[in-house]
């Protein structure tokens, strides 16, 4: 996957913001919630790059840290979702009985979109980061489930799995070590675009006002702030906007890259495997 310029440029721009949202505290040279009237929506400068919010804070700052928020939903979304949906889909698949049963509550849930759904189960229970990482992992985990189900479905009768069956081995043997490895690429790349999803649902979550607390920077609540000056101090809405466009797209590109590398009939992989035959051959000669 990493042959692909595309794809390690990806990965290079996400752990560049991973890193530097982690270390923010020891290089940035003010604080986010710094607050001064006197500097309220500066344009960028070489103090302050991005410009300033309306209250004077320094938004490269804020922008910076707001990342924490997003990547924090974004990976537990993405990890609880995946988790949840493995196990369901698994059972689905493998037993009739519970499958009618978990696909008729699937399809219900996916009958709501998974943003309106996350959009009520935050307002019901409150506005922070676990509410919202349990109200997005309620949206997101029916998609991996359908997903591991049809997996699961497509290697039931399979001559290993049926092997398995007659010599005895108990279901959480066959589902766990002879089922689950054989899903795993589907799961993986699913994953990846939870964890790109996430990103945008929080974002819209907090611009709709029913995210974390107002004085908790994140990029959702910083272009529902900048709305009202959009014309007149566009760089308000631009950085945050370009932030959440930086980390989600490498996400999306991510997860094509993964899907073309466990995909055997990927016309990508096909050339890579002839390239790596072709260079084998030219070595031996």
């Amino acid at each position: 996957m990493l042959r692909k310029k595309r794809n390690l440029l990806a990965l290079t721009v996400l752990f560049l913001i991973t890193a530097a949202t982690l270390t923010a505290s020891l290089w940035l040279p003010v604080s986010p919630s710094d607050i001064d009237t006197e500097k309220q929506l500066l344009g960028p400068s070489a103090e302050h790059w991005f410009g300033t919010d309306n209250f004077g804070r320094d938004i490269f700052a804020r922008t910076v840290v707001a990342a924490r928020v997003s990547l924090l939903v974004g990976a537990v979304t993405a990890l609880l979702s995946t988790v949840l949906g493995t196990v369901t889909g698994l059972i689905a698949g493998y037993y009739k009985k519970a499958d009618f049963i978990i696909m008729r509550i699937i399809d219900g849930m996916l009958a709501f979109p998974a943003l309106l759904l996350a959009l009520a189960l935050v307002a019901a229970l409150g506005g922070s980061v676990v509410n919202i990482i349990i109200a997005l992992t309620f949206a997101f985990w029916p998609v991996m489930t359908r997903i591991v189900r049809s997996a699961v479905l497509q290697i039931n009768n399979v001559q290993y799995i049926e092997a398995a069956k007659t010599t005895g081995e108990r279901d959480p043997v066959i589902l766990s070590r002879y089922m689950l490895p054989n899903v795993l690429s589907p799961i993986i790349v699913q994953g990846t675009f939870i964890f790109a999803k996430a990103i945008l649902a929080e974002a819209a979550l907090s611009f709709l006002g029913v995210g974390v607390d107002p004085s908790t920077p994140t990029w959702g609540n910083m272009l529902q702030e900048s709305q009202v000056y959009i014309t007149i101090a566009p760089w308000f809405s631009i950085f945050p906007g370009i932030a959440i466009v930086l980390t989600v797209l490498p996400l999306n590109i991510l997860g094509d890259g993964l899907r073309d590398a466990f995909d055997p009939h990927s016309k990508s992989r096909k050339k890579t495997g002839k390239a790596l035959f072709r260079d084998k051959k030219q070595k031996h000669a």
